[in-house]
């Protein structure tokens, strides 16, 4: 049945996300959700929603989250746009700004949805090697031929952070390349960059409520960047969907952002988390680097990694292993709940004798 297929369709490499399981008594720790809820104000909020307005379609610029994102950066809502998830923000953005004569640049090891959007929107791309240690060298992207520059910052699945001036000397330096910083983790350790959105008008920031707002179930996310980015992002969603998030979106969105004391009280405990099992996991032998990030990404260097990954999953523990080149033999471990990592730190006592 694939001849009815595009030849685009056939050549495509799709995405794989991260195991949803349907397992009780799972201890869920891959796909880097926030083990704890969303504020009671964003149930709140979706709840007053749950009317006879769902008859109608919702509001196609989604100003209430646009107003409630500027008012949290200090932006104008000219310098928002939202989506549905920070994935079809990126969506927009790559077919948007990223699609040049000269290729697209980002690192050899990142989020693995970057060369799927460039195979689905034929956007030729070039990829620069994070150093020994897992790190972004800024130099290299200074220097590179580049259309156009994406960076995940804390990277995925590293972890590891670029601090804000290297950001900064990024944009300063190529101030004719759009430069685009994926920020779905920088609530648990990094500096945003959006401030220097409003002082370099190459620079685009990304970011996602799915985690440190716990709405990975929801689907809303945003970017922030100079306005004429952003009417270009705007022409790009008006020309696919005109209504990307729902009445209950905009309004349970709207609503996380205003929650600025649920924010920081369940991300400060996310991080206090990692931190602890951080130490837990280096008694036992691990290379843990330090994380920015609401995971970690750790490595044994006497124990196979997809041995481990199995053995915790006949344990009703799932981590995520990635079998790609260099980090083969790492593990991602999203932070959960204080007794969720210590049945991780239980299982991998019993596991390694």
């Amino acid at each position: 049945m694939s001849a009815y297929w595009s030849d685009l369709v056939r050549n495509l490499t799709p995405y794989v996300p991260g195991e949803q399981p349907k397992l009780s008594k799972l201890v869920k720790l891959n796909t880097n959700e926030n083990p704890y809820g969303p504020s009671p104000k964003v149930l709140a909020a979706i709840a007053a929603e749950t009317g006879e307005s769902l008859k109608l379609y919702p509001d196609p610029n989604s100003d209430l989250f646009k107003r409630a994102v500027a008012k949290f950066f200090s932006v104008n809502t000219a310098s928002v746009f939202v989506g549905n998830g920070s994935d079809e923000v990126l969506a927009h953005v790559f077919l948007g700004l990223l699609k040049h004569d000269k290729p697209l640049v980002f690192a050899d090891i990142t989020y693995s949805f970057y060369p799927v959007y460039c195979g689905l929107y034929d956007i030729r791309y070039t990829t620069l090697p994070l150093t020994g240690d897992f790190s972004i060298n800024i130099d290299d992207y200074i220097a590179a031929e580049a259309g156009a520059i994406i960076l995940a910052n804390p990277n995925a699945p590293t972890s590891r952070l670029l601090v804000l001036d290297e950001i900064e000397r990024l944009v300063a330096a190529r101030p004719e390349t759009v430069v685009v910083v994926d920020e779905a983790y920088i609530d648990f350790g990094g500096v945003s960059a959006v401030p220097l959105t409003q002082r370099y008008p190459n620079l685009l920031v990304i970011q996602t409520l799915s985690k440190s707002r716990s709405l990975a179930g929801l689907r809303a996310g945003f970017a922030v960047g100079h306005p004429v980015l952003v009417e270009a992002l705007e022409r790009v969603k008006n020309s696919f969907n005109s209504y990307p998030l729902d009445r209950l979106a905009n309004a349970g969105a709207a609503a996380a952002m205003d929650d600025t004391d649920w924010f920081n009280e369940t991300r400060q405990k996310v991080i206090a988390s990692r931190e602890h099992l951080s130490e837990q996991l280096r008694d036992l032998g691990f290379e843990v680097p330090a994380s920015a990030a609401n995971f970690i990404f750790v490595r044994h260097p006497r124990q196979d990694a997809a041995a481990l990954a199995a053995a915790l999953r006949a344990r009703g523990i799932i981590v995520r292993h990635f079998k790609l080149p260099r980090i083969d033999q790492h593990l991602r471990i999203s932070i959960g709940t204080d007794a969720e990592c210590a049945q991780l730190t239980q299982a991998l006592r019993e596991i390694l004798g």
